[in-house]
């Protein structure tokens, strides 16, 4: 449940799972942090094989209701922006395009730059994604998300994230979207994903991030100079849309070439069995 303007406030209850909370039975712990309390002892041999049962459910859940969502594109930013920020307008702008270049839009689901984009991607009649989180604060799913999920578990929903996305688009955030970026440009760099663009909105906020990495980061053989390729730096939300929208022709060539050299090769080895 959302206020007016499409912000979750304290008020609204506390989701944990498919479940909704108020008042005192609003838990003082999430889910995340029991799971990796080491305060208790000796009973995680009794509790931790029921959580992994409830683990597996957030990923059942979770594929099942995002398998068919398309071509699709995962939009992060920062919770707190408020309506009338310039990075909210842009979020609106990212969303739409995106929908107009033919792809639904994910995001975190709450409020700020994912309720941007989540606004933009509705009103161009495209598909808008929320992944909810368990929180003890910025709660809830914002107005504008037409399928949304709610998750427990910060890595059951990050697996989400990257596995229904073509591409990632970054907007001005803090550390939940740090840590959104820097665990994307990881599974690129060491190819646990086919490579899929990233790319940041907004040059000034991004810019000292941008110089640490190419200096003292580099310098010191931490990074190499190929890593720093894996991210475009935009202003343009144009831009930032024709990054994506590149990639997925390639990406969609390249599946085709590779089916059609498939269909070959059984086509001749069928042929050769045959005489």
């Amino acid at each position: 449940m959302t206020s007016d303007d499409g912000i979750a406030r304290p008020g609204d209850g506390y989701r944990k799972g498919p479940v909704l909370l108020r008042g005192d039975q609003v838990p003082s712990e999430t889910s995340d942090q029991r799971l990796l309390s080491r305060s208790e002892g000796a009973s995680w041999i009794h509790g931790d094989p029921w959580r992994v049962m409830r683990i597996q459910s957030e990923f059942v859940e979770g594929f099942g209701a995002l398998a068919e969502v398309g071509p699709a594109v995962s939009v992060f930013g920062s919770a707190r922006t408020p309506v009338d920020h310039p990075d909210y307008a842009l979020g609106e702008t990212v969303g739409r395009k995106l929908v107009e270049a033919g792809y639904a839009v994910i995001t975190g689901g709450g409020p700020g730059i994912m309720e941007s984009a989540n606004k933009g991607a509705k009103e161009a009649g495209g598909l808008s994604v929320g992944l909810g989180i368990e929180l003890p604060f910025e709660q809830g799913m914002n107005r504008y998300v037409d399928l949304g999920v709610n998750f427990r578990y910060f890595f059951a929903r990050k697996t989400m994230f990257v596995k229904y996305a073509e591409g990632f688009v970054v907007l001005p955030g803090g550390f939940g979207t740090f840590d959104e970026l820097f665990e994307a440009l990881t599974l690129v760099q060491t190819h646990k994903v086919t490579e899929f663009p990233i790319i940041l909105l907004g040059s000034d906020y991004w810019s000292g991030l941008l110089d640490w990495l190419r200096g003292p980061v580099l310098s010191r053989g931490t990074i190499s100079a190929v890593d720093l390729e894996l991210v475009r730096v935009t202003d343009d939300a144009d831009e930032a849309v024709k990054i994506v929208t590149d990639h997925g022709a390639a990406l969609r060539e390249a599946e085709r070439a590779a089916a059609a050299a498939l269909a070959a090769d059984q086509q001749a080895a069928a042929e050769s069995t045959g005489r």
